[in-house]
Formats: structure tokens, C-alpha cells, sequence
């Protein structure tokens, strides 16, 4: 758990779209390492296919099988005439068995709020616990990005914040058709930095997850694997994977390296020790050449949570000084 979170907010370094309109796909995801999986009901499905696709979700999620993932649906956005009944389908058909709903172009704290007070109402008539199921919430237009800080505060049950790049890239005229990529004639720099950085700011002030969204060209590993690494280095929990190969690419790039997870377990052991009685009440300390202290410790407490999360198990050990 990451300095600031709640406990409720669990590892998203890969969240795999599958389609609920593809039973086929929707099994085969069941058995996918994927730390996350969102059932779409939004671009992924035909508007004539959405009626069914809710209950092959519906289904698939009542049947079981998805072990410890994250079990999210994404419904349309509110724009449209399919929200509510994608809504209360899914969460009357299938809530017990579902952690969040994932809104996507939220544009205002509002909408937030609506789906909200749709949730807490489906809950109270079915005699689910309230509250339970989360929102994640997709940027995904300049409206969406102006608004960012207040669509993070809107509800107790926001858990993330998502970028959705394809349609933000539309929304702003970026003159690129092809979607994580810089666009041409931008050569110095990255120009979804600021975008990220938004994001990232919006989510760290409010104790929610940021993720960032998908990499289009599934065939190029090496490509998402440097485009991941861009976010991964801000500090985003996790991005979207289009694509069974993306998975195993996003759970590495997203967790520590193994040297900076033992170091950083090592730092938090030492500063318990250096200051306790024991080791002498000090406020910094020594490790090796490293001289560490309370700063210390919070940076190495993000990096061991981080890994901890993922499962990582620790191959150094810290051994007091001999007095």
C-alpha cells in the first residue's frame, strides 16, 4: 500500500480489456495473469450488440473463475441513452461479483456523483452493501483534464483515474492517428506529459490510483514497453493491455526492479533500527555510503510497497551493528 492510500486501492499494473461482447474472450481472460480486468461495454461493443454483451458480462462475472483480479465493468459514458440501463443490468445482475464501474469521458464532478447516487440506490433495493463498489473515473477531453482535481474528490468510491488517450487526442486536434506515440513534428519532449502529470497530481492529492491507457500497435512489444516505462517512471500504478503479450510486459515494467525493491526494504529496516533506543535514537543515519533519514524512508516506502503488492519477496536482509 502506497504511502496515503487506503487499503481498498489494490494492484493495477495491468488491466486488460476485454470485450463483453466476446464470451470466447471473456473465459479466456479468466486465465490471463492480469492484476486487473475490465469487461467494456463502450467502444469495444457495436451499439446493436450492448444489450447482449451486458449479459454475457453478467454471466461471465456470476460464474466465477477470475481468482484475485480486479473485476471492473466499463459502461458508456453519460452522453449517450445506454448508461443507465448498462448500470443497473450489470450491478442488479452481478454486484456482489463486481468491484467497480468505470466511467468513461467524465467531464464534471457531477457525473461522478450521478453514477454515485445510481449505485447507492441499485445497493439499498438489492440489499448490497453500500458503498462496496468502486468508480474509476476516464479523462479523456479537455473538459475531462480541467476538471480532474474535482472528479478525483467527487465520491468516496472514486478508486482511479484513468487516461484515455484516443479520444483525448481527438478532442484536442493532435495531429497524430497513431495512439501513444508522439505526433509528428514533436521532437523534443513528450507531449502527453503535461496531460500525465494532471492526472498523476489529481490522483496522488486525493490518495487515488492513476493509469494510463492503452498502446494500440499490439504486435510492437518494444514500443509499449518504452511508452509504459514513460508513465511507469512518473509514478502511474498501471496501464491499460489490449493484448494477452502486453500483460506480462505491464507487470514488469509497473513493479520495481528487483535490486531497488531489496534496497529499498533495506532502508526501511534501517531507519526502524537507527531509530529506536536500540540503535540509537538517531534522526539520519548511515547505510553503507548512503546516508538516510525520514525523507529516505518515504521514498524507499513507495518503491517497497510497490513491490510488496506485486509479490515480490526480498533477497538481502538488514543486520544491525555489532555493538
Amino acid at each position: 500500500m502506497l504511502p496515503g492510500m487506503t487499503e481498498s486501492l489494490r494492484p493495477r499494473r495491468s488491466c486488460l480489456a476485454v470485450p463483453g461482447s466476446n464470451p470466447r474472450f471473456l473465459e479466456k481472460a479468466k486465465g490471463l495473469p492480469a492484476d486487473q480486468v475490465f469487461l467494456d461495454l463502450e467502444d469495444a461493443c457495436a451499439p446493436l450488440a450492448k444489450p447482449g454483451a451486458r449479459k454475457n458480462i453478467v454471466a461471465a462475472l456470476n460464474e466465477g473463475g477470475w481468482g484475485d483480479k480486479i473485476r471492473v465493468v466499463r459502461v458508456n459514458d453519460w452522453t449517450t441513452h445506454w448508461t443507465y440501463r448498462d448500470v443497473v443490468e450489470v450491478v442488479e445482475g452481478a454486484g456482489p461479483n463486481l468491484d467497480c464501474i468505470m466511467l468513461p469521458k467524465v467531464q464534471s464532478a457531477e457525473q461522478v456523483v450521478t453514477l454515485d447516487i445510481l449505485l447507492t440506490q441499485i445497493e439499498k433495493t438489492m440489499g448490497f452493501e453500500v458503498g462496496r463498489i468502486g468508480i474509476e473515473a476516464q479523462i479523456e477531453n479537455a473538459q475531462g483534464l480541467i476538471a480532474v482535481d474535482a472528479i478525483a474528490k467527487a465520491s468516496p468510491r472514486v478508486e482511479t483515474i484513468i487516461f484515455g488517450p484516443a479520444d483525448f487526442m481527438a478532442s484536442i486536434n493532435m495531429k497524430s492517428l497513431v495512439v501513444g506515440e508522439q505526433p509528428p513534428g514533436y521532437d523534443v519532449g513528450d507531449a502527453y506529459h503535461h496531460i500525465l502529470m494532471s492526472i498523476l497530481m489529481a490522483a496522488r492529492a486525493n490518495d487515488k490510483q492513476a493509469i494510463d491507457g492503452p498502446y494500440l500497435q499490439i504486435r510492437d512489444s518494444d514500443g509499449f514497453r518504452r511508452v509504459a516505462a514513460r508513465s511507469a517512471a512518473l509514478g502511474f500504478d498501471g496501464k491499460w493491455v489490449l493484448h494477452p503479450d502486453q500483460v506480462g510486459i505491464a507487470n514488469e515494467v509497473y513493479s520495481p526492479a528487483q535490486d531497488d525493491y531489496d534496497h529499498a526494504e533495506l532502508i526501511l529496516d534501517a531507519y526502524d533500527y537507527y531509530t529506536s533506543e536500540a540503535g540509537g535514537a538517531k534522526g539520519s543515519a548511515m547505510l553503507g555510503d548512503e546516508m538516510i533519514d525520514e525523507a529516505s524512508r518515504k521514498m524507499a516506502l513507495v518503491v517497497a510497497s510497490k513491490g510488496r503488492a506485486a509479490g515480490m519477496q526480498r533477497t538481502s536482509k538488514f543486520e544491525p551493528p555489532e555493538s
